[in-house]
């Protein structure tokens, strides 16, 4: 199972998408479904830098990115403040910009790209696995 140690920085994002895009192409992904997996690793990604490693200088993030069969998994850890996606209520997408709740939509788009988003949190740290079957 390949895995990658990044820090936790948004200018390495292109290294966790490209590294997302290597695998599904292996595994005989779409072109949009790549798109797809790119774009929630990379909100993933995002929400571990920017809310679990706030103010945290010198982080890093785990990743491993492996077929199981017919589908993608994808795992990030990190060891930063333990945030639950799975509570995250989904956004009302049909009201008015300006009264839309802040955040959340990063989730909500993991969520629909994905099949399946789970979360742990333990004394080793937080645990986000993202899974989706190739159609």
């Amino acid at each position: 199972m390949p895995a990658y140690t990044f820090p936790a920085r948004f200018e390495f994002l292109d290294e966790i998408r490209d590294a997302v895009a290597d695998v599904a192409r292996e595994g005989g992904f779409s072109d949009k479904t790549i798109y797809s997996l790119q774009l929630a690793a990379d909100e993933a990604a995002s929400n571990i830098i920017e809310h679990a490693y706030e103010g945290v200088s010198n982080a890093s993030l785990a990743m491993t990115c492996d077929m199981q069969g017919d589908q993608i998994v994808i795992t990030m850890h990190d060891t930063g403040r333990s945030f639950n996606p799975t509570t995250v209520k989904e956004p009302n997408l049909k009201a008015d910009l300006s009264e839309r709740q802040i955040g959340g939509l990063g989730v909500y788009l993991m969520r629909k790209l994905m099949d399946s988003v789970s979360y742990e949190s333990s004394k080793s740290g937080n645990l986000l696995t993202m899974k989706k079957r190739r159609e």
